[in-house]
């Protein structure tokens, strides 16, 4: 008997814009909002399976992240790309090196990789003595690879004039910063029971999509479920989601779902 390819738990640990909600000295409705679906942290994720933590970014707010999510392990660590709201939290992986007594495998594509060894250039340096990230850097493209028994497939974006990577991985994706999706991208997205989609806010922006072309995007590749994700200010969760069709929700820090990780 063939045994069952396991679920993969996700655990949405961001859903906000760069800037987080509430935003630095903001007095809107949003930032004031009581409810806390309106509370997001800037955006990742955590896919666990078969006893494995896996982040995909690590964010500002990592290490609040980790402990309210209960992180006791790292195993691996996915970038989509290199800006700042995605990889300076990368210092705080430290006490999983300390307890794990190995070093993090990181993938992310050559620039990023770049960039991580020049934002964290002493965790390279050889002669620094002290804790420092210890890290196995894994340059990936846009070929599929697996990852403990489960495939990942690099997403191709456009996040305005740059490049940057969402990820799928079984019968779900996670596309986040992208302002575009190119047509062969697309291709790649067929059959998922779960999308997240970048759905800023409602006016348009150079760099992310809006909400309502998130919600064509959604009609365009028919997954079961989608949760919109890089969320702004402009976007107060319960107004939003009562907008949105029956299948189609704005994810919320801590929002938690099983799929299948095979497509």
């Amino acid at each position: 008997m063939t045994p069952r390819t396991p679920d993969i738990h996700i655990t949405v640990l961001g859903s906000g814009t760069s800037s987080g909600v509430p935003t630095i000295g903001c007095t809107c409705e949003v930032c004031l909002s009581t409810d806390p679906r309106d509370k997001r942290l800037r955006p990742s994720i955590l896919l666990q399976y078969e006893g494995r933590n896996v982040v995909v970014d690590t964010t500002p707010d990592f290490r609040q992240q980790v402990l309210r999510a209960g992180i006791g392990r790292l195993d691996a660590i996915l970038y989509t790309h290199a800006h700042a709201d995605h990889i300076l939290g990368l210092d705080d992986v430290r006490p999983f090196n300390f307890r794990q007594r190995e070093s993090i495998p990181v993938y992310g594509t050559e620039d990023t990789l770049a960039a991580l060894q020049r934002v964290f250039c002493y965790a390279f340096d050889e002669k620094i003595e002290s804790m420092v990230p210890k890290l196995d850097l894994r340059r990936m493209d846009e070929t599929p690879f697996e990852l403990f028994g489960v495939e990942f497939i690099p997403i191709r974006l456009l996040h305005g004039k740059g490049t940057v990577y969402g990820f799928r991985f079984g019968a779900a994706a996670y596309l986040t910063d992208h302002s575009e999706i190119p047509p062969a991208s697309m291709a790649l997205l067929q059959g998922l029971d779960v999308l997240f989609l970048d759905a800023l806010r409602h006016r348009p922006h150079p760099t992310h999509t809006t909400l309502e072309r998130a919600v064509e995007l959604v009609e365009e590749i028919q997954p079961n479920r989608a949760f919109f994700t890089h969320m702004c200010h402009d976007l107060h969760h319960a107004r939003t989601e009562a907008t949105l069709p029956p299948h189609v929700r704005l994810a919320y820090d801590g929002l938690e779902i099983d799929v299948e990780a095979s497509a």
